[in-house]
């Protein structure tokens, strides 16, 4: 039996490089300079360190996602080959036409059902997946804002 490459692929690799606390240095440099009246930029930073530190949270989860359902895929491809070489190895085996044609009626209607189950499976972890990351964004959108009406409620 062969392996599957990509039941080893790590999907979190691809987003490891991304560094939230060198992207909130970079933005303290560029903001620091600026002085405007009634604006407290540590206040900004910080709120911008939040917003990149959730967007990575996010971005971690969308990938963890991608890994399970990649793997899942994968083992459903493996089990699917099993299958489908016992089956011939049964179908093979056959008799008579008539039993064989049976068989296959058997197998068809069995494969059918298989495959809208595993197709079911995947759509609700990708949903899943896509709802843990939102999740993630919705929050922070909504600390953001409450952030920022504090701000402009002190620049009053």
């Amino acid at each position: 039996m062969t392996t599957n490459p990509f039941l080893n692929l790590d999907f979190t690799k691809f987003a490891g490089s991304f560094d939230p606390s060198k992207m909130t240095e970079e933005f303290t440099k560029a903001f620091s300079q600026f002085k405007v009246p009634g604006v407290d930029v540590s206040e900004i930073i910080a709120s911008q360190k939040k917003n990149l530190e959730a967007l990575t949270a996010a971005n971690q989860s969308a990938m963890a996602g991608m890994q399970a359902i990649a793997t899942r895929q994968a083992e459903i491809m493996q089990q699917t080959m099993t299958a489908t070489a016992t089956a011939t190895q049964d179908l093979m085996k056959s008799s008579t036409p008539k039993e064989a044609a049976a068989k296959q009626s058997d197998l068809v209607k069995a494969t059918f059902e298989k495959a809208l189950a595993d197709m079911t499976e995947i759509a609700q972890m990708v949903a899943k997946s896509n709802s843990e990351a939102a999740d993630a964004i919705n929050k922070r959108i909504t600390e953001s804002l409450a952030e920022v009406n504090k701000m402009g409620a002190k620049t009053k």
